[in-house]
């Protein structure tokens, strides 16, 4: 995979080369048309800039951070969620990650999920409607997905490119909302106000902010989402090797893409890191478009168990060409790829969803500090931390239980 991480560094590089300079653009047509034409340039080009600096600083250090809040991930321990935890700890080891990552938690119906940070500093999360709806296999395949998004360094490029492209949104919208409630634009410089050409070429520099104004975003997120897609097929690949299952992924898919549950903390900025877009109405069965940040949950499914004969990169890339045509993996990549066989097909089992969804929401109240008490009767009574009483009555048989 060495030669498409390669390729995806170097297009992730020129990716967020050309957001700044539609950011640095963007300042400098907005500073001329609000205070003058060579000193608002001047000026926004360098308020543009150094909001560039500051915000690859921030994305570098704090990016990860930011997003999980944005999401309302909440962390969790080994004790929270032995399952999972152990799931990433597994996956990690299998990926040769230099650290575990860290596990998190977003409460929401929607079964999702999505990975962010470096190698040696990244985070998992996933929605309690993930847990509640797959088995082991599958649950291990969505976790891979995610650790191959880590391992292949895909998940720092939409860290930065992300929080690039929440700011460009911000900053366009912020114009033009205070260019038609406030009449910002409007003025004139008192040397524009001299020079009637310089005049002339402020209102051309207007005209031209608010154009760019409403075309920045939509650029910038075009730039966004032309480098998810490749990287998704990858990570993919990346399950199926670090599982040797790949119908685990391929049946989770298909569970995902058919749930309409909207994920409520998602927005147009970390939609793109979840391995299927919750914003799509019709998730993972939506026409291949321009503005696709993934490709369609059925081909990906059918890439997947197209893998009859193993489960190396060598099989994936041969799926993937019977499927879409053509390659998605280097061919330096594949000479070296080590072949490997399929896990024994297992026949699913039945998910128990009454008692997954119990678990998933007992893993956010341990989280929260709750006191699970076992009761012989059978009863398991949960403790909120601000009870400050000495004792609970089980409500079942009535029995007494110290704290």
């Amino acid at each position: 995979m060495w030669q498409a991480i390669e390729k995806n560094k170097i297009k992730s590089a020129i990716l967020i080369i050309v957001m700044g300079i539609l950011l640095l653009v963007l300042g400098a047509v907005i500073g001329g048309a609000v205070t003058g034409v060579q000193d608002g340039i001047l000026g926004g080009l360098f308020i543009a800039g150094i909001l560039w600096f500051f915000l690859t600083v921030i994305a570098v250090s704090q990016g990860k951070n930011i997003l999980l809040s944005l999401s309302g991930a909440r962390e969790v321990s080994h004790d929270d969620a032995p399952q999972l935890y152990n799931i990433v700890e597994e996956m990690r080891i299998a990926a040769a990650l230099p650290a575990t990552p860290k596990v998190f938690i977003v409460e929401s119906r929607a079964p999702n999920a999505f990975a962010v940070g470096t190698p040696a500093n990244a985070a998992v999360a996933v929605t309690t409607g993930l847990l509640s709806i797959l088995s082991r296999d599958e649950l291990q395949g969505v976790v891979a997905h995610e650790i191959g998004h880590i391992k292949n360094q895909d998940s720092r490029f939409m860290t930065i490119a992300g929080i690039m492209l929440g700011v460009i949104v911000i900053g366009a919208d912020l114009y033009t909302r205070s260019m038609f409630l406030g009449g910002v634009g409007q003025r004139r410089s008192s040397s524009s106000d001299r020079d009637g050409g310089g005049n002339q070429l402020q209102m051309i520099l207007f005209v031209v902010a608010i154009v760019l104004a409403i075309l920045a975003p939509i650029l910038a997120n075009l730039l966004y989402l032309a480098c998810s897609r490749s990287r998704e097929y990858l990570a993919d690949a990346s399950s199926a090797v670090f599982t040797r299952y790949p119908e685990g992924l391929a049946s989770a898919l298909e569970k995902i893409s058919r749930s309409t549950i909207p994920l409520e903390s998602a927005t147009r900025v970390t939609a793109p890191m979840y391995i299927i877009n919750p914003l799509n109405k019709a998730c993972g069965n939506e026409a291949f478009s321009l503005f696709s940040t993934h490709p369609p949950a059925e081909e990906r499914i059918k890439i997947l168990r197209g893998m009859a004969s193993g489960a190396g990169f060598n099989d994936y890339n041969n799926a993937y060409g019977k499927v879409k045509g053509g390659t998605i993996i280097g061919g330096s990549d594949l000479r070296s790829a080590e072949e490997l066989e399929l896990r024994g097909i297992k026949k699913s089992e039945p998910v128990d969803r009454v008692a997954q969804t119990r678990d998933a929401n007992d893993i956010l109240l341990r989280a929260n500090k709750f006191n699970f008490i076992g009761c012989p009767c059978g009863l398991r009574i949960k403790v909120p931390p601000m009870f400050t009483a000495k004792s609970v009555k089980c409500p079942r048989c009535g029995a007494m239980h110290q704290l």
